[in-house]
């Protein structure tokens, strides 16, 4: 099951830097950097963890607590002048989300599937 684990964090980093590269995004950016960090983590613990893995919130209320931190994140980068709002970042914040939230499941459920044994 580590091995698992390992495949996904890796493919996903694989997978990134394809879509970094198909939209000419700059993932070192601050910018970029922190906004991809709040879908990655976003996705791990809400949708990976607290939805799918413990089933301790409904996935529509999940909809709803991820779609607030991302329209915060949007807000407050309107009021610092930060131009984030374009298909290309939009696209990237999708796949961070799910990359977060396939990688908060499986990660969970190995530490789980250990700690029984």
């Amino acid at each position: 099951m580590k091995l698992m684990s390992i495949l996904v964090v890796v493919t996903g980093l694989i997978l990134l830097y394809f879509v970094d590269a198909a939209f000419k995004l700059d993932i070192f950016s601050a910018e970029l950097f922190i906004h991809s960090l709040i879908r990655f983590v976003t996705g791990f613990f809400i949708l990976g963890i607290g939805v799918f893995y413990a089933h301790l919130i409904r996935f529509k209320i999940s909809i709803y607590i991820v779609l607030a931190l991302v329209l915060a994140d949007d807000i407050w980068d309107y009021f610092r002048h930060v131009d984030s709002f374009s298909p290309e970042i939009m696209l990237h914040s999708i796949y961070m989300l799910l990359w977060g939230a396939l990688t908060g499941y499986v990660i969970i459920r190995q530490f789980k599937s250990e700690a029984s044994d």
